[in-house]
């Protein structure tokens, strides 16, 4: 790094102030903590998991009281495709764990190709699961009893938190494009894959959920 660079970039380490990779490099160098952004990330994420939680105990708790859980009339769910669908959805930690590594290294292109990688799956992803969502919805309603109102108020939350990612990947990729990688998007980035990593672990828990009376 030259003189010059180097003294252009005096002030913004601990500041939103970097706008070039090589000075989101050396803000990352010189963090002590992580920024006030990524904590707000973790606090949000904090809440959709207690209530994600909450839908859970409540499906659990409507099964250990019921006599037949689904109730007669309704099949178990099927178990194949939702079980590959998460499977490949969980996948995508990959991509935005190197999103995020590639970021702090103020690599931007390589950043944006692993978040489109992550987008293009999910996607696929949200599309096969809006199909399975309707093939359940002309099986059975949720106003017909217990199970099918968590059933689908649990994978309508999910679906949306899905949604919610996709944009947020979205809304950081247009941004990496016409503005470049400040520290202000390389937080966006570490936030969003952040984001992704519990929105994963959240699917694994209910894809078992929701399969769990043919388990």
């Amino acid at each position: 790094m030259s003189e010059q660079t180097r003294a252009a970039m005096q002030g913004v380490t601990r500041s939103m102030a970097a706008q070039s990779g090589e000075a989101v490099t050396e803000v990352v160098r010189h963090q002590r903590a992580q920024p006030s952004g990524w904590w707000g990330m973790v606090l949000f994420l904090c809440a959709e998991v207690t209530l994600f939680g909450t839908l859970l105990a409540t499906y659990f708790y409507l099964d250990f009281d019921a006599s037949r859980w689904p109730p007669a009339g309704i099949a178990p769910p099927k178990v194949v495709l939702p079980l590959v669908a998460t499977g490949v959805l969980v996948t995508t930690s990959i991509p935005m764990a190197l999103a995020a590594r590639f970021a702090r290294a103020g690599r931007r292109s390589p950043t944006a190709w692993m978040i489109v990688l992550a987008l293009v799956v999910q996607c696929c992803y949200l599309a096969a699961q809006v199909l399975l969502f309707r093939h359940d919805l002309l099986q059975f309603k949720p106003s017909q009893s217990a199970y099918g109102s968590i059933y689908f108020t649990i994978l309508a939350a999910h679906h949306a938190h899905v949604v919610l990612g996709i944009l947020l990947g979205l809304a950081v990729l247009w941004h990496l494009t016409l503005r470049g990688l400040t520290n202000y998007w390389l937080i966006g980035v570490r936030g969003v894959a952040l984001y992704w990593h519990v929105v994963n672990a959240l699917a694994v828990l209910v894809v078992l959920t929701q399969l769990s009376p043919s388990l």
